[in-house]
């Protein structure tokens, strides 16, 4: 999809607050409000804009721990590839599951409170499951860069 400047400029200040008001939005992209107002209909009813979404602090809400999670399946046909996609769509802690080339099948980045909850969550997701092969996990000790906004350029 082809986005012209002032697309470019409402998508990066809506990825930076999308709280602003219409009005505010209008005054930062240099537009008026009605056009500011067609812009985000438009570019929301064509799905270049997802959702819209708070973004919480882990540890304020009790969900300080994150681990990175590698998975490689026994059998890799679509249906088993299918079935752990739904698997770990299920659990609120997994926030990305990724399918991945080459290497592992996938890539999961979780959520948890602590490394208690991580092993009652790795034993029912993984641990009981008879098509994972192997599990590798890695467990963040600092998140130095965290960002959601995509590069317009």
């Amino acid at each position: 999809m082809i986005f012209d400047e002032l697309d470019k400029r409402i998508l990066q200040q809506l990825q930076q607050d999308v709280a602003l008001t219409n009005h505010e939005l209008a005054a930062r992209v240099h537009a008026s409000p009605p056009t500011c107002l067609r812009r985000v209909r438009r570019l929301t009813e064509e799905g270049v804009i997802a959702r819209q979404v708070a973004i919480l602090s882990p540890q304020k809400v009790g969900a300080g721990l994150t681990a990175i999670v590698e998975i490689t399946l026994d059998q890799q046909a679509t249906e088993h590839l299918l079935a752990f996609e739904q698997l770990v769509a299920r659990e609120s802690a997994v926030q990305q599951c990724y399918r991945v080339s080459p290497g592992p099948d996938f890539v999961l980045v979780i959520q948890v409170a602590d490394m208690d909850a991580y092993h009652v969550l790795a034993h029912r997701l993984f641990a009981t499951q008879s098509n994972i092969r192997n599990v590798r996990s890695f467990f963040s000790i600092l998140r130095s860069k965290f960002d959601t906004a995509l590069s317009l350029s």
